[in-house]
């Protein structure tokens, strides 16, 4: 196995013009065109958490789409790797 066929999970925390944008939505839409699965929430403050799984190619795909919506501005996102949850299906919106 090629280390890019690798799963991975990431928790990422998105600032920026995230809340109120579609932000969620197009994640999800993303996660499940490109076979990604977790979830995706906003946060007080005005931050919005997701945590991602799948192989590097198919989280870059999920972020690059969600960034091309029309009034999503990520500024920053603070990016780390967790353990990957094994037979997880779906990605979801938590509220």
């Amino acid at each position: 196995m090629h280390k890019t066929d690798e799963m991975t999970r990431k928790h990422i925390v998105f600032y920026g013009w995230v809340q109120g944008v579609g932000f969620r939505y197009r994640a999800r839409h993303a996660a499940d065109l490109y076979g990604a699965t977790g979830w995706v929430r906003n946060d007080p403050g005005g931050s919005v958490t997701m945590e991602i799984q799948g192989r590097e190619e198919q989280i870059d795909k999920v972020i690059i789409a969600i960034e091309r919506g029309s009034y999503v501005r990520i500024e920053y996102m603070d990016a780390r790797t967790i353990p990957v949850i094994e037979n997880e299906r779906g990605f979801r919106t938590v509220r």
